[in-house]
């Protein structure tokens, strides 16, 4: 079984960078915690022109759905453990219940429910108001590649 702690907002704030230091994808996204605690997180990405998938409907792009609960899904991971830790997307199902309402931020809320020594399982949703009118729902298995952290403190970027 993977240890699992508490933490604090500075200890957010400081596995936030770390994460985005990463993952120039999710910064390009502008993906952002909206909030975070050890047992769930929630990640936003604000309505941009850029993300829109059809421009005649103004809905953003499916992608950037996929993108977000992926990245909720790996922060609320790496909130879980001790340090982050590389892992890779073994499994990544997604129901996309209705489109996006043009113009509004998305949510992407994530709870990691299950940790073993070699894999995580999450679940989660994308909305825009409550978790229980979603935009799509969600459930992922993530697998660590390494026992070693990805970054220590040191190692990002003040």
């Amino acid at each position: 079984m993977t240890e699992t702690h508490t933490i604090n907002e500075e200890e957010i704030a400081k596995r936030w960078q770390k994460f985005a230091h990463v993952s120039p994808y999710n910064r390009e996204l502008g993906l952002l915690p909206h909030a975070v605690r050890t047992d769930w997180c929630v990640l936003k990405v604000e309505y941009q022109e850029a993300l829109v998938g059809d421009p005649q409907t103004r809905v953003l792009h499916g992608g950037v759905i996929t993108a977000l609960l992926d990245a909720a899904f790996g922060f609320a991971i790496f909130v879980k453990l001790p340090e982050i830790r590389p892992m890779a997307t073994l499994d990544l199902r997604i129901d996309y219940l209705k489109p996006a309402t043009p113009g509004r931020a998305i949510l992407g809320g994530a709870v990691c429910y299950k940790l073993t020594a070699e894999l995580a399982f999450v679940r989660g949703a994308a909305y825009h108001d409550t978790p229980d009118d979603p935009i799509a729902t969600a459930v992922g298995i993530y697998m660590f590649t390494s026992g070693r952290p990805v970054l220590r403190n040191e190692d990002v970027p003040r």
